[in-house]
């Protein structure tokens, strides 16, 4: 066994150390540095929610579209330099002490607070915008070290995948969690009565944060078989693929944000189906999708479908992780975005943009578990904290990347579907068709990916050709048969018990 097998081995104990059971010898219950982490990651989930509520009623549905344009294109090229510049050079040095990026996502939420305290004072002021993108790089820049942080808490390279799954399905219950008392705030007082909540809910976070395990992330420095194995052909055509998603949904965001605020220049209700929902909408609610000033409506429609569509994936991509390869998986989530993209931009309208919105948070939710599963597959000797937090900068960038371009460009929502379906369709070709040794993607094999994911031949192939003294026990057959279960329940692991 290589050196850096060993010391990947080591890092997982270390790491396991630090995990002390459910008891102590007195009978008290002691909290695992997961369940910490997922204090702390609900808990910025929701404030994030909050400050985009608050956001929706704000200057930002006011202000002309032509005076926003500028201003918010400036600010999302200057969040590109934090994560280009600054955090591959601190990056390294943060994972080689203890509790680094432990100190990272305190001070990070710390920024939090001070930036929602000032946001409260200035609704109504263009320093909304510098606060606003102050916000967004602090929410950046913790999923960066964040993604550091998770393989610390965990002790095999499968729980790593599975506790990943299981954050991304918390981050989308708090985020409702959050929105709802949210909007419910800013219907009593205003938009102000919204960021209050969401200064509450980081300084909670900041009390939270200092909970955290003061663990190494990466005790040497990157050495040259772990730089190789990320070089990989299959880690590459991986990380492209990702990169294209979370640029798309990126791009998705800030184009239905300035397609639906301010007025129904796109909110095409001619279709039978948009119309008479709209009119029903109207007649049992009171509220003319049409008229000025619902567009927010619209708008908080979309996002909710894309965080539904986030937390189905995050749901079912597990099960269909033991059903099909991980290259399909991340190939599916391209075809999907595809072709969800290419309805909606022959629906057009809300409707179309609630499909899209529903696809793309489907996709980026499961092609994101597919991606850590290849990187762990086949990059074994990879410190995955350090290499995690690589990655996880580059798709940051890629979202920001994709921003930029309707903030730039004017477009209307159903072109911008069309630039959505040419991305992500070219992405799927280029991965589908990639230079490697893989043929699981193949264009023989690629028309049965829709009819594999409906079938369960692994269970009935382990059934028929495992010999008598192979077979699996009851219990790993109905493991493979149950429902998955995002917090499935465990006595000797306490991630239920979160608070």
């Amino acid at each position: 066994m290589s050196d850096s097998t060993d010391q990947k081995n080591d890092f997982f104990s270390e790491s396991t150390n630090t995990r002390q059971s459910p008891k102590t010898k007195k009978g008290k219950f002691i909290v695992s540095p997961f369940v910490r982490l997922s204090r702390v990651h609900a808990l910025c989930a929701a404030g994030d929610a909050m400050i985009t509520v608050a956001l929706a009623g704000s200057l930002f549905f006011s202000i002309d579209p032509s005076a926003a344009r500028w201003r918010v294109g400036l600010y999302l090229a200057l969040t590109i330099a934090p994560f280009a510049v600054v955090s591959p050079l601190i990056g390294p040095i943060i994972d080689r002490y203890a509790g680094g990026r432990r100190l990272m996502i305190l001070a990070i939420n710390l920024g939090r607070v001070i930036a929602a305290i000032l946001m409260v004072a200035n609704l109504d002021s263009l320093f909304l915008f510098p606060l606003a993108f102050t916000i967004l790089v602090l929410q950046k820049s913790y999923a960066i070290a964040k993604a550091a942080v998770v393989p610390t808490t965990v002790s095999t390279h499968e729980e790593l995948v599975e506790k990943n799954a299981r954050l991304a399905f918390l981050s989308g219950i708090a985020g409702f969690c959050g929105a709802a008392p949210a909007a419910l705030a800013q219907l009593i007082g205003g938009p102000g009565w919204s960021v209050i909540l969401a200064v509450i809910t980081f300084f909670l976070a900041v009390l939270a944060s200092l909970k955290l395990p003061k663990s190494k992330i990466a005790s040497t420095p990157e050495e040259e078989q772990e730089r190789e194995e990320l070089r990989s052909a299959g880690i590459i055509k991986a990380s492209n693929g990702m990169g294209v998603l979370r640029g798309v949904i990126g791009f998705f965001t800030f184009l239905v944000a300035f397609a639906y605020r301010g007025g129904t220049d796109d909110l095409d209700l001619s279709g039978v189906g948009t119309s008479m929902g709209a009119e029903l909408h109207e007649e049992l609610l009171g509220i003319d999708l049409g008229a000025d000033g619902t567009s927010a409506i619209a708008l908080g429609a979309v996002v909710a479908c894309s965080v539904i569509g986030g937390l189905v994936g995050s749901i079912t991509a597990p099960k269909l992780r033991a059903r099909i390869s991980e290259e399909r998986m991340l190939l599916g989530a391209l075809l999907v975005t595809t072709a969800a993209a290419i309805l909606g931009l022959w629906s057009g309208g809300i409707s179309g943009a609630l499909l899209v919105g529903f696809a793309v948070g489907l996709s980026v939710s499961s092609g994101k578990l597919a991606f850590d599963s290849i990187v762990q597959r086949d990059a074994p000797d990879a410190n995955y904290g350090r290499s995690f937090a690589r990655f996880e900068t580059r798709f940051q960038l890629m979202w920001v990347f994709g921003a930029l371009i309707p903030v730039i460009f004017t477009l209307p929502a159903r072109l911008g579907f069309g630039v959505l379906a040419i991305a992500a369709g070219f992405a799927a070709v280029s991965y589908m068709f990639g230079t490697n040794n893989d043929e699981s993607n193949s264009p023989q094999n690629i028309f049965s990916l829709l009819s594999n994911l409906l079938k369960k031949e692994k269970i009935q192939s382990t059934e028929e050709n495992t010999e008598p003294h192979e077979k699996p026990s009851s219990e790993e057959l109905k493991a493979e048969r149950e429902i998955f279960i995002p917090y499935p329940h465990d006595d000797d692991d306490d991630n239920l018990k979160l608070f």
